[in-house]
């Protein structure tokens, strides 16, 4: 996982018992990485990673395209909506590289000790790294952002910094952090991915509060001019500090970096046709097959591209607000499920493109399958009685149809869930004991949703369910979301191969709670909460494995989304300017990492493009 290259993405680990005897042997040894299993796959004398391309030109200006609008360039606070691509701007304790599973290696961090009861974990910083405006960067800065974002950031770092007691200083570049009495593996990772940043910047200023003020970073790029709302560019630093380091040699390649903004995909997809900007990643399956033959495309001036990962899809679905009376009974919940035909949507919307999701940890060996065996039944066997007694029974299958629009066998059991949690069908309408009708809202931030809500909606009709679908802003959205304003959405949950402290923001009751964390859904069960506990804690990869499976299937039969689908390759679109590396990194897409701008290609793109004005 790597939190703050998205700002909020999913999922940590663990050391492996390989790496931590490594660290005991050393004592309070220091050393390059860290690694979730076994050993790093790079040295400490290593040249640069694999997948890049060591002697990748710089230069080169790259516009993309963002949905929606911004009003804030501070990405780590609750109010307002950041600007994209500010995590670029600053730089982190450690970085992980793309092709392991879970690893990180020393960026600011020269060297990482830790401890060997696992209390603690102790950083030395290199002596040059320095923010954009000059200054050192210091142990004094690096408490300063733990502390600042513990107290003041958004919710989620709460969440992701709960068993981190405390940072001190130990002098101007070493930093050591203090952890709770729970041996937690993970926290050394989840420290090194916190980005650093300056306290004297802010030494008259209210972090909390929403600027449009460029915060002084020390990454690669810094704000060169931002348009709130309708565009912000970022520009190469040249004389970035790390730019030698072996972790960034090949890497951060293009001279510019702009995202202009649009009201939604359509209109994008079009700008990008006319050449108004230069790469797009599309993730709707329509646009994909039918939208992208045009000219460019078949002169060679554009291409489109899959690009296979192994990343875990995770989960997007419908989800439930359980916070509304309306969702809190389970076979409510379940009943909306039945409602969904992902067959028909499957191949009349989506060209047969995806498959269906059946798990909050799908496309990895974390996924549960089957029925429960071995350690994970003896697991479960400590909630019997607490949970759904098909956690026990019954492999999770979403419901099925045979793709041709009739739903009719699914709606009756649905139908069924309903009159058994004291639904009634009155006068084509269905109501509770109060006579009260089964109405909801299903709110959007983007009409691309749309072409899947509305037959969704329709298909509840002949439930006696009214389901209204509404599309609003990204600002309006966003604070409904922060706020739990909502009755049903659309969820997503992105997972890493080593899931950890950011489940609690994900199915917490206490984060739920709070207002922006990531339990849409409104989960508060004490099962849950205990396998969350019980993930994070895990001594070994095979327990991990095993107590995430566990989470899953309590999850999975809880019916709080109806799940969508999930594709496992990038689909991309560009303009010919651009090269990559022959290797592609197994866990990530890299374009803004890892790809460059060929002078020659660029060239020939901008002469047609010319050519057509």
């Amino acid at each position: 996982m790597r939190v703050f290259a998205t700002i909020f993405a999913a999922g940590l680990g663990f050391l492996t018992l390989a790496a931590q005897t490594d660290l005991q042997a050393q004592g309070a040894g220091a050393t390059h990485a860290l690694v979730l299993h076994g050993d790093p796959k790079y040295g400490p004398d290593f040249s640069h990673f694999d997948y890049v391309n060591p002697d990748a030109p710089k230069g080169g200006d790259v516009i993309l395209a963002a949905i929606g609008t911004y009003d804030s360039l501070n990405p780590y606070i609750l109010r307002g909506v950041a600007a994209g691509g500010l995590s670029l701007t600053f730089d982190t304790l450690l970085t992980g590289s793309s092709d392991e599973a879970f690893a990180e290696y020393g960026l600011i961090a020269e060297t990482i000790s830790v401890a060997p009861d696992h209390r603690s974990v102790t950083f030395t910083l290199r002596p040059e790294a320095r923010f954009h405006d000059g200054k050192p960067i210091t142990a004094e800065d690096v408490v300063w952002t733990f502390d600042t974002l513990k107290t003041k950031g958004a919710p989620f770092f709460r969440a992701y910094y709960a068993d981190v007691l405390k940072a001190e200083a130990q002098g101007p570049h070493t930093v050591r952090f203090s952890f709770g009495d729970i041996v937690n593996m993970e926290l050394p990772l989840i420290i090194g991915q916190m980005p650093v940043l300056p306290k004297h910047f802010f030494a008259d200023k209210e972090f909390d509060r929403g600027s449009l003020e460029p915060i002084t970073g020390s990454g690669p790029y810094r704000v060169a001019n931002s348009d709130p709302g309708r565009a912000i560019t970022y520009e190469r630093v040249a004389d970035y500090w790390g730019k030698d380091l072996p972790v960034n040699r090949g890497r951060h390649n293009f001279g510019s970096i702009r995202f202009d903004y649009y009201r939604d995909a359509t209109v994008g997809i079009e700008a990008l046709k006319a050449g108004a900007y230069d790469f797009r990643q599309e993730n709707n399956a329509k646009e994909w097959a039918t939208a992208y033959d045009f000219p460019a495309l078949q002169q060679g001036m554009v291409v489109k591209e899959e690009i296979e990962h192994s990343l875990p899809t995770g989960m997007q679905g419908f989800v439930m607000n359980t916070r509304k009376p309306i969702f809190q009974d389970p076979r409510v919940r379940q009943a909306l499920n039945y409602g969904f035909d992902f067959e028909w949507s499957n191949e009349t919307l989506f060209f047969g493109a995806y498959k269906r999701t059946e798990s909050y940890f799908s496309n990895s060996e974390l996924a549960s399958s089957g029925l429960p065996t071995g350690e994970e039944l003896a697991i479960l066997e400590r909630f019997r009685g607490k949970v759904p007694e098909q956690v026990f029974t019954s492999e999770y299958k979403a419901p099925t149809t045979d793709g041709s629009g009739n739903n009719r066998a699914n709606l009756r059991t649905a139908l069924e869930l309903l009159q058994a949690a004291g639904w009634k069908v009155e006068k084509g309408r269905l109501v509770n004991a109060q006579g009260q009708p089964f109405e909801f809202e299903i709110l959007l931030n983007s009409p691309a949703f749309e072409r899947v809500a509305l037959p969704y909606a329709k298909g509840l009709e002949r439930l006696g369910i009214r389901a209204s679908v509404r599309t609003v802003d990204t600002a309006q959205y966003q604070n409904r979301m922060d706020n739990y304003d909502f009755d049903m959405t659309v969820g997503l949950w992105g997972q890493s191969l080593s899931p950890g402290n950011e489940q609690r923001d994900f199915w917490g009751a206490a984060k739920g709670k709070e207002p922006g964390s990531r339990n849409l859904a409104g989960i508060d069960d004490p099962v849950v909460e205990q396998l969350i506990d019980l993930v994070i804690q895990a001594p070994d990869r095979d327990s991990l494995i095993t107590r995430t499976k566990a989470l899953d299937r309590v999850l999975l039969w809880g019916h709080y989304v109806v799940p969508h689908w999930h594709i496992q390759s990038f689909r991309v679109v560009y303009w010919n300017k651009f090269s990559h590396p022959e290797v592609t990194p197994k866990y990530a897409l890299g374009f803004l990492d890892t790809w460059w701008v060929d002078p020659d290609k660029a060239e020939k793109v901008a002469a047609f493009r010319r050519s057509r004005n």
